[in-house]
């Protein structure tokens, strides 16, 4: 596995930061509006991030709402009760609504679409 550039990590790292207290983004969202990067990339800078950082890593979950599992087959406990903390609810079966808790993106009012049609004030 080739280590990605630590310019790529600092990108992925500033719209990581944009994420709100109380919602998720995916690795998928996340690799899309830092541009040039991939989902997988994604997940290599957030297992990166430094301790004591102020990159909130634990907001960023899997497309299904889930914590990834780590290298040892496990979800992080620490990172859902980071969650949990901030106000995000998991289901019984250990899954997030991206519906409720999913994080629209920069600049994008919650409850509006991402779509590219015109956009109404």
């Amino acid at each position: 596995m080739a280590r990605e550039n630590p310019g790529l990590h600092e990108r992925i790292y500033r719209v990581v930061r944009m994420v709100p207290k109380g919602r998720v983004a995916t690795y998928g969202q996340i690799a899309e509006i830092a541009g040039g990067c991939t989902p997988r990339m994604v997940g290599y800078a957030m297992a990166a991030v430094p301790f004591g950082s102020n990159v909130p890593w634990h907001r960023v979950i899997n497309s299904q709402g889930r914590i990834s599992v780590r290298g040892d087959g496990r979800e992080s406990p620490e990172q859902r009760a980071m969650l949990e903390a901030e106000g995000v609810v998991f289901s019984g079966s250990g899954r997030v609504s991206l519906k409720e808790y999913g994080w629209t993106g920069p600049g994008v009012s919650r409850g509006r679409s991402k779509g590219r049609g015109a956009r109404r004030s």
